[in-house]
């Protein structure tokens, strides 16, 4: 089994920081798609419309950002930050664990090294895509086209793995947990 090695950044909770505005973002593409198939005479209307309740959304999302959670949050992270440490998972009993970063990337080398997987630094997600793709062109007979679709990834990925940390156990190892 291989794994991709990412120059030993693994976030626990890889969302995008301001996920809020890319959806934001999401809807006036939809909606501006939508109005596209208005009448011409209507369109300035609903764009009119459209664009203030984006508004109301975005300023919304600037005053969410200065509650009392969003403050500890943001005093949380960036005490994080200054000491290099992460919060994790626990394996078990639902709670939380914080450790410095070092200590965290040696558990994942520990736990790939012991148990002989092979790490990449180059994702080889693509090279295999294509490879993928000139195997179904190169058989028509096999798949029809209008099935080609079903057999491709749009946007494949290599695995990426954390480590949820075993507290019961002498040493506290870790228990991977790989995404596919």
């Amino acid at each position: 089994m291989r794994l991709l090695h990412k120059g030993l950044k693994y976030n626990t909770h890889a969302k995008k920081k301001d996920w809020i505005q890319t959806r934001i973002q999401t809807l006036a593409l939809e909606a501006e798609t939508a109005i596209t198939q208005l009448p011409a005479t209507e369109r300035d209307v609903y764009r009119k419309l459209v664009t203030d309740h984006i508004d109301t959304l975005q300023r919304h999302n600037r005053t969410h950002k200065t509650h009392p959670e969003a403050k500890v949050i943001n005093s949380t992270q960036r005490i994080l930050k200054d000491n290099d440490a992460l919060i994790t998972r626990a394996d078990k009993d639902n709670s939380m664990v914080v450790l410095p970063t070092h200590q965290y990337e040696t558990k994942i080398q520990d736990f790939l090294h012991n148990n002989d997987f092979h790490t990449r630094t180059a994702d080889p997600t693509p090279a295999f895509q294509t490879q993928i793709r000139a195997a179904i062109r190169q058989s028509p007979t096999l798949i029809p086209k209008v099935h080609k679709w079903k057999y491709i990834s749009m946007n494949p990925s290599a695995p990426s793995i954390k480590g949820l940390i075993e507290l019961h156990k002498p040493d506290q190892p870790i228990r991977p947990v790989v995404n596919w």
